[in-house]
């Protein structure tokens, strides 16, 4: 009996600091220009900023001190700024060049981690560049053909809008005529 009412009474304390906690609740948070639904995980949430995966937002988690299944909402003022400087200067903190998105910068040659917009330029850029030089990935890029391999026999065979078929030999017409 002493032991079911010590086991009640230790599950109504996490209770009662969950409702203290409530009036501290934000259901937006805003992290790297991006706001971040507070009813998830921090390392969930963060996935919605582009150019965050899940394993990046688990380590800049690892890297601010932050638990990582802590809802969002939940976070306090100083947790948010360590998680944003994290996120803006990971190599700063400590983490891996291999975590990053952007190893080896074609203009600085350094490694850099890119967001949003950023992130989104950089890949206009590099598009453009490599049709400017016309290799042949930018020829892919300007013909409208896949870049990394892919088979075009059976994909592929949307061009701007229609559907191209496959032609055959003498058609339709032929047969009818032949008779």
């Amino acid at each position: 009996m002493w032991g079911i009412a010590k086991m009640a009474e230790e599950k109504a304390k996490p209770v009662q600091k969950e409702q203290e906690t409530k009036d501290n609740f934000r259901y937006i948070v805003r992290i790297a220009n991006t706001d971040l639904d507070g009813n998830k995980a921090i390392a969930f949430a963060m996935r919605k900023v582009k150019g965050i995966s899940y394993s990046f937002a688990n380590m800049v988690c690892r890297l601010a001190g932050v638990d990582a299944s802590k809802k969002a909402g939940y976070l306090e003022e100083s947790e948010i700024k360590k998680i944003s400087e994290a996120i803006e200067s990971p190599a700063g903190l400590g983490a891996p060049g291999w975590t990053f998105n952007r190893r080896n910068d074609p203009e600085t040659g350094e490694d850099r981690h890119l967001l949003s917009g950023d992130l989104q330029f950089a890949k206009e850029n590099d598009i453009k560049m490599m049709k400017k030089i016309k290799c042949y990935r930018g020829m892919r890029h300007a013909y409208g053909l896949p870049v990394r391999g892919q088979r075009t026999k059976s994909n592929f065979r949307k061009s701007k809008g229609k559907v191209m078929g496959v032609k055959r030999k003498g058609g339709a017409a032929a047969s009818k005529t032949g008779k």
